[in-house]
């Protein structure tokens, strides 16, 4: 790990990995165009880890005295300190109603793509056989929502797409395979978020 001692205090720092979570984070932080240090552990975690986060897991995100382990209150944090690149509307209606299609996208799909991106000791194939079919007829039919504007249900690029660009990113991960003609919306938005230069920096 990263010896935080020896980087300025006010400066991010991220301790990730490959996974889904991480890959968010890594997103957000480019898209908000924000300095930040990489630090990148695989299977081991060190033992340090455990002072910044219970949990053992990661992403964490630390900065001066806070360390913030959950994408959500992460993604919060970044958004209400800084206030430039915004990935929420400007009103509070738009903001309310944006944090409750964010919760329903991680309740209605990141659920079930979380369950088949489990780690293979702990993959249960039952279990993965019904989130694979369930998450790909909900993409199939909802699959016009990506044809509405140029994000998902938005003109700007936000918290939403964050969210949802990892997920995409990691289809053939999970062994699904979308019908070209009916999801065609899907492939055209996914083309519009993959080129991006903020998803680009997040996946090298």
């Amino acid at each position: 790990m990263i010896d935080a001692n020896d980087i300025p205090s006010s400066q991010l720092i991220l301790y990730a990995d490959d996974g889904y979570d991480s890959h968010v984070v890594r997103l957000l932080l480019e898209e908000k165009k924000l300095e930040y240090y990489l630090s990148r552990l695989h299977s081991e975690r060190p033992e340090d880890l455990t002072e910044l986060n219970p949990y053992h897991t990661l992403p964490v995100l630390q900065q001066r005295e806070i360390a913030l382990y959950e994408i959500n209150v992460i993604f919060e944090y970044l958004e209400e300190r800084y206030h430039t690149n915004k990935l929420l509307p400007e009103t509070p209606q738009e903001r309310a109603q944006f944090r409750q299609l964010a919760w329903r996208i991680q309740r209605d799909w990141l659920v079930l793509g979380k369950r088949l991106l489990t780690h293979p000791d702990s993959f249960n194939k039952a279990q993965a056989a019904v989130a694979k079919k369930q998450l790909s007829d909900s993409l199939i039919t909802l699959s016009p929502l990506f044809a509405h504007k140029p994000y998902f249900m938005a003109d700007e690029f936000g918290w939403c797409d964050v969210l949802l660009a990892p997920l995409l990113w990691r289809l053939d991960e999970m062994g699904i395979e979308l019908p070209r003609a009916i999801s065609r919306p899907i492939f055209e938005y996914q083309t519009r978020v993959f080129e991006r230069s903020s998803f680009q920096k997040s996946v090298r």
